[in-house]
């Protein structure tokens, strides 16, 4: 029993030597943000999928262009769909209002415009996805940091030791492992979420371009009329 309740995990936390015990407190925290980048990140691209839709349902329903331009316009339509439409049709009315005869020319400001738009959205959407990149790569070597640390630690304590035995040297190895295992608990939620989220977010990526070379050949035939 007692040697049970030495070899606990929070006992061998406790009781690891100070470098652990800031590796160990290094890698919680990161762990924490990492699930709470999880958890916000999970909410937003569910956000912006349903937006997506819903704005795809309003735009080809056949409604008038200009009154879905006016609503966007207003922020009554939620989402990065309708921020893209609203740069482009901007971009097509300026071009028309002044008097520009190219066709080609006023539909490639427009795309250019909705170009611009997308990356911006595409951006926003991606915010702190390259910090779970980076707690899936590297918080396992801070982990095997304070891994090797404990061992050397474990190890040295032994120059004193007469006798050496396994239940001697036991715990400072058990401490020094739980750094490892602290790692990778906060490494591979972080990898999975990561990979998950650049594939959603890849997949509205490709939904925003067909929208926009749709778009476009809408607004190549009002130019034309």
């Amino acid at each position: 029993m007692t040697a049970s309740a030495n070899l606990s995990v929070l006992t061998l936390i406790t009781q690891a030597s100070l470098p652990v015990q800031l590796v160990m407190l290094l890698l919680i925290v990161i762990s924490i943000l990492s699930w709470t980048i999880i958890f916000k990140k999970w909410q937003s691209i569910k956000r912006a999928r349903q937006d997506t839709e819903d704005f795809e349902k309003v735009f080809w329903s056949g409604g008038d262009l200009m009154t879905l331009f006016k609503q966007a316009e207003k922020g009554d339509l939620p989402g990065s769909l309708p921020k893209i439409f609203e740069s482009g049709m901007r971009e097509f009315l300026k071009s028309r209002s002044g008097a520009m005869t190219d066709t080609s020319a006023m539909i490639d400001g427009a795309r250019r415009a909705m170009r611009a738009a997308f990356h911006r959205e595409l951006d926003a959407l991606e915010k702190n996805l390259p910090f779970l990149a980076s707690t899936g790569s590297v918080s396992p070597y801070i982990g095997l940091f304070g891994t090797v640390w404990g061992i050397m630690h474990a190890f040295t304590g032994l120059a004193n030791v007469q006798q050496a035995t396994l239940a001697s040297v036991a715990p400072g190895i058990a401490e020094a492992l739980v750094a490892t295992a602290i790692g990778l608990f906060a490494a591979i939620p972080a990898v999975v979420a990561y990979n998950r989220y650049a594939t959603d977010l890849d997949h509205l990526g490709i939904r925003f371009e067909g929208f926009m070379e749709e778009f476009s050949n809408i607004l190549q035939r009002q130019a034309i009329r």
